[in-house]
């Protein structure tokens, strides 16, 4: 238990310092390009665990699968994770933290309407309370930095319903969580690579023309910038953050349960603002802080009621268990009263038999006696 609680301590630091991190590097890299970069490294760095995962159950990819990893790097790397980059470039690193942490929100909407679950109490709960909390840290009618909060907001409803379409593919595919990760950032970062590549021809220049984004989607270099400076934060993002942050968080999923592993996002949202504050000096107005504490909350009803629901199911399983194994007692004395009853009816046949023939014998030696 003390090694599940260690996976979560360090899969929650990672990913808290992954705004922060992000934030310094974007002043040196495209964001695009960190984005390719830090996805190709994390997937390879997955990529010993996934195969040893595949092996140990005899899975293998075929063309389906290949297909099903094509599209989830598409929705996680191309399009969610380049919603997140932007927005932390354009944001403020402790907003985008605490607004993406809300994606498990969205990732249960998409499984009441993509997979037909149904919401719990606590779930629907936990919804409105963090939307609240949303609403709260976006502040709509005095709205600041709108389009950094926009493409956070953006990045985790894109990421909840990548999440679910994650699942559907496991559940079809049988493969785990490291697996479906790894193979999502690594097909996701080459077909981002296939983009970058495209946006060196002269009519996607002509496109954008003078606007301001083309500086982030015109000629994106692919590891330009990378120096003897540059290499360590590079390396702490694509092995620390993505590969390493990752792991763990699958292996603290493996060692226990889903809503232990999701302390990860409980913890997220007050701790990345605090790193923020302390690191690149980041103030936190009030809203922020009360739409973090809102958020919080709905976390904590999503965590508990999750738990809750776990225990039921495995109290659910044990009942059911030793259901079976009395029964199956109770069936084993029945048999075993019955096959005495049996053996006990064969004895007195065979009791009879042996006295049927005694009889005749009898008989057949007085007829065959002379008088």
């Amino acid at each position: 238990m003390r090694k599940t609680f260690l996976f979560v301590l360090i899969s929650t630091f990672l990913f808290s310092s992954m705004e922060i991190t992000l934030k310094l590097a974007g002043s040196v890299f495209n964001p695009i390009q960190l984005n390719f970069i830090r996805f190709l490294i994390g997937g390879l760095v997955l990529l010993p665990l996934a195969l040893r995962s595949m092996k140990a159950n005899d899975l293998h990819i075929d063309r389906k699968a290949f297909a099903s990893f094509a599209l989830t790097g598409l929705l996680c790397v191309i399009v969610s994770m380049t919603l997140f980059q932007l927005a932390v470039v354009y944001g403020k690193a402790s907003i985008v933290a605490v607004l993406f942490s809300s994606n498990p929100v969205f990732a249960l909407l998409f499984s009441y309407l993509i997979l037909h679950e149904k919401l719990s109490r606590s779930s629907l709960v936990s919804v409105i309370v963090s939307t609240i909390g949303l609403l709260v840290i976006i502040n709509p009618f005095h709205l600041s930095n709108g389009v950094g909060m926009i493409l956070a907001v953006l990045s985790a409803i894109t990421f909840g319903f990548y999440s679910i379409i994650s699942r559907k593919v496991s559940k079809n595919r049988h493969f785990n969580g490291v697996t479906m990760t790894c193979f999502t950032f690594i097909l996701g970062s080459l077909e981002l690579a296939l983009l970058m590549g495209l946006s060196h021809l002269p009519i996607v220049a002509q496109l954008f023309g003078h606007s301001s984004l083309a500086k982030d989607f015109v000629a994106i270099p692919y590891f330009a910038g990378i120096s003897a400076s540059t290499i360590l934060m590079i390396l702490f993002i694509g092995i620390g953050v993505t590969g390493i942050g990752f792991a763990t968080y699958f292996m603290a999923m493996e060692r226990s349960d889903v809503s232990t592993a999701s302390l990860v996002f409980f913890i997220k949202p007050a701790l990345a603002p605090i790193l923020a504050l302390i690191l690149i000096s980041e103030s936190i107005v009030a809203n922020t802080w009360v739409g973090i504490v809102v958020i919080l909350l709905g976390s904590a009803v999503s965590f508990f009621g999750q738990r809750a629901d776990e225990q039921k199911s495995a109290m659910a399983t044990t009942g059911y268990l030793q259901t079976v194994e009395t029964e199956g007692e109770a069936a084993d004395i029945i048999d075993a009263a019955h096959r005495k009853q049996i053996l006990a009816q064969l004895a007195a046949r065979r009791a009879a038999l042996g006295q049927n023939l005694q009889n005749s014998k009898f008989q057949k030696q007085t007829h065959s006696t002379p008088y």
